[in-house]
C-alpha cells in the first residue's frame, strides 16, 4: 500500500483547507485525502501573522464555518482565537492526523492517460523531497505570497536611522514600548496595528496617500449575548447571527453599488460624529465611491478612540524622503519615527507558486478562465478555492467544498473518473476573475496572475453568496460545460502508443 497515494490532495492547512477536509470527511467518508502544509502548524494566514492585535476583518459568524459555530460573542475575533477555532475543527474531525506539516509543494503535474496528479514536495528543514499521487487535487493556498508582502521602494530608506518592518514578517522582539511609530497604509492591517501599539508607543501616526471607508462595528454582539442570556443553545445562535449577517454584508455591498452618494453620506457622518471633533474629516473622505475597495471595519471604534485621545494621529500626505529620524512628506513636513510599519498591501500569488502542468503543458492561472468559482477551464480533477472579496472569505470555502462533494458523487454515480471544464471560443472575458467591483492596490497589481471572468455564465464570478449557493448546492451537475471520461485499465505500452487512454462523455 503506498501511504502517499490518496484520493484527493489538499494543498494547504488554513481556514480552506481544513475546511475542504472537514467536508470531505462530512460528505465523503470513503474518500482518501491528505493535507499537505508547508508550515508546521494549522492555521495559513492566522499562523503567519503576528502582528499586535490581528484580527478578522469580517464578523465570525460568516466567517465561522458553516457546519461548526463560532460560540464566542465577539463580532471580530483576534487572530489567536481564530486560530484556536480551526485547529478545533480540524481535531474534531480527525483532519490533523491527515495534514503532513513542512511539505512545500513545489509542482504538481496531471497525466490523463494514468488519470493521476503527481505532487512534489520538498521537506523545508532537511531539504527531502516527497512525491505524492491523487486523482483530485484541491487548491487552498490563498492567494497571497506568504514569503514576502507587497513593499515599494521608498526614497532614502537606507538613511533612516530606526527600524523598517512589514507586518508579513513581524520580529517577535520588537520592542515598541515609548517609541515614536509611523504606520505607512490606510488598510485593515493599518487600522488594526495603530491602536493596538498606541496602548504602549510614545505616539503612532498613520501615514496614508489617500483615506479608506471605516466603520465602527460593536465589538460585542448585543443580540447574540441577550439570546445566550436567555439559554437560547448556541448552534441556534450562530444560525441566527450568520442569516442575518449575510443578510446585512450583501445589503451594504448591494445599497453602495446602486446608491453611493446615500452609503457616502452616511459612512461621513458615523466617521465625523466618532471623531468628536478633533480630527479633519479629509482624513476619512475617500475620492471613490463605498467599495470600490474593500471597507475597513473596527471594533468599538477603536481607532477614533485612539485619534480622539492624542495617542495616535492620521496624516494624508506623500513621502518625500526618508530621513536619519524620520519621514519627510511633500507637503515639507517631518514625522518623526523610531519605527517605521509598512503596512502596503500583499503580493498576489495563485495556487501558492506551485508549477502546474496539464499532460506536459505548463498552467498559467491568467490563460484560464474560471468556471463557477471553483475550476480552471481544461485542468482536470482540480478544484481551486478562493473566498469572497466583498463578503467573509468561509462564506465561499464553504459553498466551494459542498459543490465539489456533489461533483464527486456524481462521478462515483456514473462511474467517471475524470473531468473539467470545457470553455467555448467566446466564453472568456478579459476581466479578471477578482472583477471590476474592487479597484484596491493588490488587486491592480495581480491581473497578471489572476484567473479570467467569463463573459457567461456559469464562467462569470458572481460575487453574490445568495446566488452562488443557488448555483453551487442546487444547479445540475451535468450542466453541458462539464465534460467526464473514464480512464482505461491499460498497459503502459498501450498509454505510449495510443496517447490519452480515457472514454469521454459530455454530459
Amino acid at each position: 500500500m503506498n501511504d502517499n497515494h490518496v484520493d484527493v490532495l489538499i494543498i494547504g492547512a488554513g481556514v480552506s483547507g481544513v475546511g475542504a477536509a472537514c467536508h470531505l470527511t462530512r460528505a465523503q467518508p470513503g474518500k482518501s485525502y491528505l493535507v499537505l502544509e508547508r508550515r508546521n502548524a494549522i492555521g495559513g494566514t492566522w499562523d503567519l501573522f503576528r502582528y499586535p492585535g490581528i484580527r478578522s476583518d469580517s464578523d465570525m459568524y460568516t466567517f465561522g464555518y458553516r457546519f461548526r459555530p463560532w460560540r464566542g460573542t465577539k463580532v471580530l475575533a483576534d487572530g489567536s482565537h481564530i486560530k484556536d477555532y480551526v485547529e478545533q475543527t480540524a481535531a474534531e474531525h480527525r483532519v490533523t492526523e491527515r495534514i503532513r506539516f513542512g511539505r512545500k509543494v513545489v509542482a504538481a503535474s496531471w497525466s490523463t492517460p494514468d488519470g493521476v496528479w503527481t505532487v512534489e514536495t520538498v521537506h523545508e528543514a532537511t531539504g527531502e523531497q516527497e512525491t505524492f499521487t491523487s486523482h483530485f487535487l484541491i487548491g487552498c493556498t490563498g492567494y497571497y505570497d506568504y514569503d514576502s508582502g507587497y513593499r515599494p521602494e521608498l526614497p532614502g530608506e537606507d538613511t533612516f536611522g530606526g527600524q523598517i518592518v512589514h507586518p508579513q514578517h513581524w520580529p517577535e522582539d520588537l520592542d515598541y514600548r515609548g517609541k515614536r511609530v509611523v504606520v505607512i497604509g490606510s488598510g485593515a492591517t493599518a487600522v488594526t496595528l495603530v491602536p493596538a501599539m498606541a496602548r504602549e508607543a510614545a505616539h503612532v501616526t498613520m501615514l496614508q496617500r489617500s483615506p479608506t471607508y471605516i466603520l465602527p462595528v460593536p465589538a460585542e454582539d448585543p443580540v447574540s449575548r441577550l439570546l445566550k442570556r436567555v439559554g437560547v443553545p448556541d448552534a441556534t445562535v450562530y444560525k441566527l447571527g450568520r442569516w442575518r449577517n449575510i443578510a446585512l454584508q450583501r445589503a451594504l455591498f448591494q445599497v453602495s453599488r446602486s446608491r453611493p452618494r446615500l452609503v457616502r453620506s452616511l459612512l461621513r457622518r458615523v466617521v465625523r460624529a466618532q471623531l468628536g471633533g478633533k480630527v479633519d474629516m479629509r482624513h476619512f473622505t475617500p475620492h471613490y465611491n463605498p467599495w470600490d475597495e474593500r471597507l475597513c471595519v473596527v471594533p468599538n471604534g477603536d481607532l477614533f478612540a485612539a485619534l480622539r485621545n492624542g495617542a495616535a494621529s492620521v496624516v494624508t500626505d506623500h513621502i518625500d524622503t526618508f530621513t536619519e529620524t524620520g519621514i519627510m512628506l511633500r507637503s515639507g513636513e517631518e514625522i518623526p519615527a523610531d519605527i517605521v510599519i509598512t503596512a502596503t498591501g500583499l503580493v498576489v500569488q495563485m495556487a501558492g507558486g506551485v508549477t502546474i502542468d496539464v499532460d506536459g503543458v505548463p498552467v498559467s492561472p491568467r490563460d484560464h478562465v474560471i468556471y463557477k468559482g471553483v475550476m480552471l477551464n481544461d485542468v482536470p480533477n482540480a478544484m481551486i478555492v478562493i473566498g469572497y472579496t466583498n463578503a467573509s472569505w468561509t462564506l465561499k470555502v464553504d459553498l466551494a467544498c459542498e459543490y465539489f462533494c456533489r461533483l464527486l458523487s456524481h462521478m462515483d454515480q456514473h462511474g467517471y473518473t475524470q473531468v473539467l471544464a470545457e470553455a467555448q471560443p467566446g466564453d472568456r472575458a478579459e476581466e479578471s476573475a477578482m472583477g471590476s467591483a474592487l479597484r484596491s492596490g493588490y488587486i491592480r497589481r495581480a491581473d497578471a496572475v489572476i484567473p479570467r471572468q467569463g463573459t457567461r455564465a456559469p464562467w462569470k464570478v458572481l460575487n453574490n453568496v445568495y446566488r452562488d449557493a443557488l448555483t453551487l448546492r442546487r444547479d445540475r451537475i451535468d450542466d453541458g460545460i462539464l465534460r467526464f471520461s473514464r480512464t482505461r485499465e491499460t498497459t503502459t505500452e498501450h498509454n505510449t502508443t495510443r496517447g490519452p487512454a480515457t472514454e469521454a462523455t459530455r454530459t
